[in-house]
Parts: C-alpha cells; structure tokens; sequence
C-alpha cells in the first residue's frame, strides 16, 4: 500500500484552514451577543458573512475587486463616525473589530491574515469576560484557545507543505481548486483517517495541562476587579454592576446591570441554624445631603472608627451572644468593610490585621482594601435578625434629641422637599402613637403600592432633590431608592433612622457546603431606632411579605429553597475546596494535616519496603536454585522482550500513520536518509535530499535526478569524517 494515501493534500490542508478560521471568527462573534455595547445587528451581520462563506467557499472569489479597494477606507471611515455620533470608545471598537471579521470573512487569507484573526478575535472574547463577569467566559476562552491552536497548526503543516512560503488560499477573483468542489463531510473522513492518535493524546494531555495549571495560578495568585481597573464600564453607558456600594448617589445612574460572580463565601459550624434569608451588614450610611447618603463624620469620629487598631482577634465587650461560628473567605475587590449578620462573641483574622472597629454600629473595615482573598472566623455570631443595640446612640439621644451622636435629621433637604416629605409622612399615620414598627409597616406598605421594583429606575423631570422627586411619583426604582424613602419619612415623622448596606440571601452550595453570595446579591435596607428596646430595628422594605416567618426557618428546611447545583456552583466549590485546606486552616487543623501526611508516609514506606524485601529475597532464591535449560530459556525470552520493547517504545521505531505519512517506512526517504549521511555537498544537493528525508512528497525534486548527484557527489572526493545528521 502506498504509505503516501494518508497524507492530507494541500486542497485538503486549504479547506481545513478555512474551516477552523470561520469557526474562530464565530466563536469571536458570539461573545458580543453578551455584551450590551449595541452591536447585536453588526455581529449578526457578521456572523451571517462568516456563514455564508463557509457554506460556499467559491463565493468570496465572486466580491469584486472594487469592494477589496475600498473596504479599508469604508471601515475607517465607519469607525471615526461612530465614535463621532456615540462618543463612547469601547462600543466603537467593538463594532470596527466586527466589520473586520466580516472583511475577513469574505476573503481569502495568507498566513498573517490568519494571524490577524486570532488577534481581533481574542480581543473580543477579553473584552466579553471583562464587562460580563460570566463564568461562560471560562467556556469561550478555552473553545477559543484550542480552536486557534488547530488552526496555527495547520497553518504551520501548509506552510511545510507548500515548501517553506507562506500559505495563500487563492486569488481575488479566481476561484481556487479547494473551494469549487468543497465535501465537508469528506474532509472529516480524511482527517480521521490521518489523524495520529498520539499526537492527538499529547496535545489534549498538554492543553489540559495548561488548563489544570491556569486554574491553580487564578486560584492562588492574588486578583483585583479587572473590570474596575481598566474603567471599562464607564466607556460604554451609565450603568452600575451590581455589588456593594459604600455610599449612595440618587440620579447618576440610570441601570444597574447583573454582577454574578461570588462576593464572599461563607461556611457554617451548625447547618442546623443556618437562615434562609441573612442580611450581611457592612457600613452604615446615616448623612443625606446632594442627593445621596454616606457615613456623616459625625459617626464616624464618634463611634471610633477613625482610630486603627492591629491585632489578629476582635473581642467586643460583654455581654457575648449565643450562635454559630462562620469562616468568611471574601474575595478581592469587594470592599474593606467586612460582612457581619450582628453581634458576635470573638472575630478572628488569619494574621494579624490594621482595622478600625465600633462595637456599637456591628461595623469593622481594614485600612486597606486587601488585594487577595480575605478569609476571618466570627463566633458566636447569630443570624436571627434581632434588633442591634446601641448604648452610645441612646444615650446621645436622650441628652441631645435630634442633634445627637448620628446625623439623623433633614439638614440636606430643602424647605420646599421638606413640605413634601411632611405631606408624605402624614398620609401615613403619627409615628409616637403607631411606633417604629407600626410605622414601618404602614410606609413600607406606601412605598409599594406606589413604586414597582427595578434595576432600571426612573427619575420624573424637575428641578428639586431626585430622591424626594421619585417618592413623590409612581415611577420603579431599586432598593437604594427604597431604603433611602423609608428613611426620609421616618425623619419626617420624627424616627431617628438610616440606610445600612450590605449583602442580602445568597445560595446554598450544595457541592461544598456553604453560603455563597454573588455581588448580585448586594442589597440596601433600612434600620429604624426604636425608643423603647434601645436598639435599631431592621426594616426592608422589599423583604417578602412573610418576612418573619422566612427569617425563622433555618436548617434544612432553609435550604432546601437556597440549594444551587448549577456549573458555576461546582467550580466554586473548587475555590472553596482550596480555601478551606490550603489558604485558611488554623494551628489545629494544621497539626491534623501533618499528622494525616506523616502517617500517611509512613505507612507508605513500610509498605515499599516490605514489597522490596519480599522481591529481594524472591530474587535471590531465584538466582541460587539448580539452573536447566527451561530457566535459561525462560531469561532469554524476557531479555528478548525487554530488548523489543525498548526498541519499539524509545527508539520509536513502531509508527502509525501520522497527519504527514509514515516517513520511517519510505524507501525513497531512506534511500536520501543514507545519502546524507555519505555526502559532505554541495550545498544544493543536501538541501534536495533533506527535501526527500523530512518534506512533504509534492515538494519534492525529482528523487532518480538527487540520487545520481549524490552518487557523482561521493565518486568524486573521498569521505572524511563529517559529523553524522540525524536520520530519525
């Protein structure tokens, strides 16, 4: 047989380029359908291009060579009026990076224009995985990873095959012999048949490598908010991702798009007294002025949170609560104040930590915000819900009322917003008869009978502040504008009250066992001061309207509703798996892992050595008993087959039919292989037979021809001792 018939041709090698080029340029497309830049009808476009000349690779020798001409200017062109009109970078960079894939598409390409696709398509899988935060980034990166790797690989054979130039599919406007008769169903059928499972299993095996290893580096290595740090989202529109927010501003934005990825994880001793619906406080925003709260320096100073303090464990005066022990593993880029659900017995760090802390407020915040996973184990830390006590806000209050330790009043508000508030707070009720409660209740019932819940809010037109604007409307909005309301009635109405924000619920990791909250699960939410149990009372006005009962279900039965199987789940008990052995482990489960190690060893070693002495001694029996001619066979034989063996597998001798012919087997190769071990030059003539030995046969001369050089070549001077070229 001839051993040439598995080769794939260069018509074959051609149409395969082109193939794993369309499948790369619609990998590249599709990334954009996640983003929300507006170029959903360009990357249809696109994609519809790249289709259409897969399906019929004759057709882009059909454009005619005008559209080729002017192409370029169009779609530079194209690009300066985008940015001019839409005056946002990103989204035109985008749309420019389309329309060069279409180009593309709709051409025949060298070797540097696949090149070039391979750069503009990673440039829009990155920029997808910056601005989504999805964990189909994963997914797209390796699909198109390996898809380029084929594709520089059969770059690469072509370029071979074609004798060292670079690889030209076609001609404009000439329709190359690959495209006019294209059997797609064919070329797997070759593909498959040259095809070497080995080279196929070392590069799986390698790519998986890489994979295994980038993982292990993304989960050890510190990372911070990419999206963050290259601004990314403010080139697009004005929107918000999701997450938490240390502060508040009514007006800028007018969309908060979905942050999916995990804020923090979260494991429980007692899963018998985990919560249904945890509210993880963080800051406490009390000043309202200019449209937006944040933490007034009034309570800042106030309550000790300006004073740093070091240390590795946090111990808040008694009396101490009753709860569960929680390990927090917070994830970079957060934020530096830490997620409590309340009081808590002890807080301790890893190592040691800068930290600024109030007892009173239930807020700690790091000096700096940490550049890798933070992980703290907070016991005795209930999860109930109870009312936060607040000694120094009490006291304050009933010495100086209104003007007491927190800013609780409407200084921020204009006389005219402060008429409409009133107006608002006594179509409720009067909140010294009704009480915190009561009056909670009844405006968070307000609240939404007049304003449907959104992530996409809606301010009303006019002059004055656009929290008191939207009260006074019908129009949605998201929970800041509703936390924000409640509060401003209850001042209104005479109830000390402010905005707390945090984290809310999260899932049930059912793979690892633990909370996992996503910064989609970022939350704002009121706590109103009630007079008569000294404590802030907490108030959310869109909790579930069985609020209470959902806050009193715990174990089972509370996570049952939380239970996430999903993928994204089970590569983040991956993360958790390597926190909890590798990152945060203390002094005693230390000492257990070395102890499991040590033991481990041991009795590994034991067992080693016993097999080692029983073959010792098996052996030495062996070569002492009588010899006869059947044990002398019998180590021949082994011998023999230990000789073939390693002929077969360290030689490599033994060949299957590779992507380029089984060249060992080749009589014409190793007719060249012997000349070239036998001739010193002329130089032309090495290269014609190292053409033979390692080329692909249509590069070859004429064999007949190289072979009666050689033997003049040889006759003519006599052979010295010229180092030896590798034959193999």
């Amino acid at each position: 047989m001839d051993t040439g018939s598995q080769r794939l041709s260069l018509d074959e090698l051609s149409l395969l380029r082109w193939l794993l080029g369309g499948v790369l340029m619609l990998l590249s497309i599709s990334a954009v359908f996640y983003m929300d830049v507006g170029g959903g009808v360009m990357a249809a476009l696109a994609a519809a291009g790249v289709i259409a000349a897969l399906v019929r690779p004759d057709w882009p020798a059909r454009v005619p060579a005008l559209v080729h001409r002017l192409a370029f200017p169009a779609i530079v062109a194209f690009f300066i009026g985008d940015i001019w009109v839409t005056g946002q970078p990103l989204p035109a960079i985008v749309r420019l990076d389309l329309l060069l894939i279409l180009y593309r598409g709709a051409s025949y390409r060298a070797r540097r224009d696949d090149l070039q696709v391979v750069v503009i398509g990673l440039f829009l899988i990155v920029v997808s995985g910056v601005l989504t935060v999805s964990i189909l980034f994963a997914a797209q990166i390796m699909a198109f990873t390996a898809c380029a790797l084929a594709l520089l690989m059969v770059v690469t054979i072509a370029t071979a095959a074609e004798g060292g130039a670079a690889p030209k599919l076609a001609v404009r406007g000439v329709v190359p012999h690959w495209a006019a008769r294209v059997d797609w169903r064919g070329l797997m059928r070759r593909l498959a048949e040259a095809s070497d499972w080995r080279l196929i299993a070392s590069g799986a095996a390698l790519f998986l490598g890489v994979v295994a290893s980038s993982a292990l580096l993304f989960l050890a290595i510190p990372r911070f908010q990419l999206e963050n740090s290259l601004f990314l989202e403010r080139f697009v529109v004005r929107r918000a991702m999701s997450g938490f927010n240390d502060s508040i501003k009514f007006g800028d934005i007018t969309e908060i798009t979905d942050d999916d990825s995990v804020a923090f994880n979260a494991d429980i001793s007692d899963p018998g007294q985990a919560p249904a619906d945890p509210y993880w406080r963080m800051v406490v925003l009390d000043a309202y002025s200019n449209g937006g709260f944040r933490m007034s320096p009034r309570t800042r100073y106030g309550y000790g949170l300006v004073g740093q303090r070091t240390g590795a464990n946090i111990y808040p005066p008694p009396p101490a609560p009753g709860g569960p022990s929680w390990t927090i593993f917070m994830e970079s880029g957060v934020s530096r104040y830490l997620p409590l659900l309340g009081p808590f017995r002890v807080l301790r760090f890893r190592e040691a930590q800068n930290y600024h802390y109030s007892p009173d407020l239930e807020v700690i915040s790091l000096v700096e915000e940490p550049a890798s996973m933070t992980a703290y184990r907070v016991e005795g830390m209930p999860a109930d819900g109870a009312p936060i006590p607040d000694r120094a806000f009490a006291a304050s209050y009933a010495r100086h009322g209104r003007l007491a330790l927190m800013d609780t009043t409407l200084a921020g508000v204009s006389q005219g917003d402060r008429r409409v508030l009133a107006r608002i707070a006594a179509g409720i009720g009067d909140a010294r008869v009704l009480g915190a409660r009561a009056f909670a209740g009844k405006a968070i019932a307000a609240l939404r009978r007049d304003h449907q819940y959104s992530q996409e809010p809606r301010y009303p037109p006019g002059p004055g502040d656009p929290l008191v604007r939207w009260m006074d409307s019908r129009d949605q909005g998201h929970c800041e504008l509703f936390a924000g309301s409640l509060v401003l009635m209850a001042r209104a109405a005479g109830l000390p009250a402010r905005v707390v924000t945090g984290f809310r619920g999260g899932t049930w990791n059912a793979y690892s066992g633990n909370y996992m909250i996503r910064n989609s699960d970022a939350h704002a939410w009121t706590e109103i001061w009630d007079e008569h149990a000294q404590a802030w009372l907490r108030e959310d006005p869109l909790g579930s309207a069985v609020d209470g009962l959902a806050g009193s279900e715990k174990g089972d039965a509370a996570l049952a509703a939380l239970m996430d199987r999903s993928w994204s789940a089970r590569l983040a008990s991956l993360r958790v798996f390597w926190y909890r052995r590798i990152v945060n482990f203390d002094q005693q489960d230390q000492a257990q892992t070395l102890s499991a190690v040590k033991a481990a060893g041991d009795n590994s070693g034991r067992w080693l050595r016993s097999v080692l002495l029983e073959l010792g001694s098996r052996a030495r029996g062996w070569a002492t008993g009588p010899w006869n001619a059947g044990k002398i066979g019998r180590l021949l034989g082994a011998l023999a087959a230990a000789a073939v063996l390693f002929h077969v597998l360290a030689l490599g001798r033994w060949r299957l039919p590779a992507l380029g012919g089984r060249r060992g087997t080749d009589p014409v190769r190793r007719e060249a292989g012997r000349w070239l071990r036998r001739v010193e030059g002329p130089e032309a003539l090495v290269l014609d037979l190292q053409r033979i030995r390692y080329g692909p046969a249509p590069t070859w001369p004429r064999p007949a021809d190289v072979f009666r050089r050689a033997r003049r070549a040889a006759s003519s001077r006599p052979r010295r001792g010229a180092p030896s070229r590798n034959t193999s």
